[in-house]
């Protein structure tokens, strides 16, 4: 992909969005076009599934509760299974993966009561059990996306996860807008504002505070990678001593091809596993190359691991935690 007004906007803005009254007037400045352009580039983009959204990230568990989860279904129920999980509105990802455990999905709520219920719910409505892996250490946990190969990624400083933030009532509202992505208009943080009852001014310092204290943990362009051809993504899960985890997790945290690293626990006897990572790529073979030369290259040969290539998209939302 050359580098067109299309590819600057998707992989430029991921992140530094500006955070103004009129951001889309000063990304068309960065870009040499008009405001117009953008708007109606940005819509198509989204049209296209290229994007989600544009908005905030918010970090995990830091507004609300959220989990990692998997079932094991039959895989002549496996389709019917998924959709019974995806009419939850907590549900905002759930993938088929090869694995006897085959079907995984991300479930966030406003609390942990809520989340726990939400998961009975999806228990009794699935008709098979849950494996709960809820976050204990992110090391990059981003969402960002660059479209350059050998351009170094942005990665935050790892630590492990933080008490819930409580919200005001008008910061519940905020984050209940801002889950939906930015409207596509001249002054969308007015309209924000408007429809939360703050000001634009308030609005916008709100959610700078929360990119400084790490709570959203970018805001900007969300791209969607299948639709930009890394069509071939693997979650690869070690057995790694405790002792030597978050060691561990912050290396392959650095690697410019790793793009989600996180420790969960494990559960045993079914799950032994507790440092887990994400490589995407244009396919099979070319994950699979990349995969083997970090595992040789940090030494984990000899750990036990399993690798769980996405098969099947069933959803893919942003999170929702208002």
């Amino acid at each position: 992909m050359t580098e067109t007004f299309e590819f600057r906007l998707l992989n430029e803005f991921q992140r530094d969005f500006p955070l103004c009254p009129a951001p889309f007037a000063e990304l068309a400045a960065r870009l040499g076009v008009g405001e117009r352009v953008v708007l109606s580039g940005l819509e198509r983009l989204r049209r296209e599934g290229k994007i989600s959204r544009v908005g905030a990230v918010f970090a995990p568990k830091r507004f609300g509760a959220s989990t990692l989860a998997a079932m094991a279904v039959p895989a002549d129920q496996l389709g019917a299974v998924a959709a019974a999980v995806n009419r939850f509105p907590e549900v905002n990802h759930n993938y088929e993966r090869e694995h006897r455990y085959n079907l995984w999905f991300v479930v966030t709520a406003a609390s942990e009561g809520r989340l726990q219920a939400t998961l009975s719910a999806i228990e009794s409505a699935a008709g098979y059990p849950i494996l709960p892996l809820p976050l204990v250490e992110e090391f990059h946990i981003d969402l960002g996306f660059s479209l350059l190969a050998g351009k170094p990624k942005h990665v935050a400083t790892a630590r492990p996860v933080v008490p819930v933030v409580p919200l005001e009532e008008s910061e519940r509202r905020l984050v209940s807008v801002l889950q939906e992505g930015l409207p596509l208009f001249m002054r969308p943080f007015a309209m924000i504002a408007e429809r939360i009852g703050a000001s634009e001014s308030d609005v916008l310092s709100r959610i700078g505070r929360w990119l400084e204290e790490g709570a959203i943990k970018r805001f900007g362009v969300v791209v969607r990678h299948h639709e930009l051809g890394y069509t071939a993504n693997a979650m690869v899960v070690h057995d790694i001593p405790d002792e030597r985890v978050s060691e561990m997790g912050r290396a392959l945290a650095e690697e410019e091809d790793v793009t989600l690293c996180y420790r969960r626990p494990r559960r045993l006897p079914d799950w032994p596993y507790n440092l887990f990572c994400m490589i995407h790529g244009r396919d099979r073979a070319e994950v699979e190359r990349l995969m083997a030369d970090l595992r040789q290259r940090h030494g984990l040969q000899n750990c036990t691991h399993e690798v769980l290539f996405s098969l099947t998209r069933y959803k893919q939302n942003g999170a929702r935690y208002a």
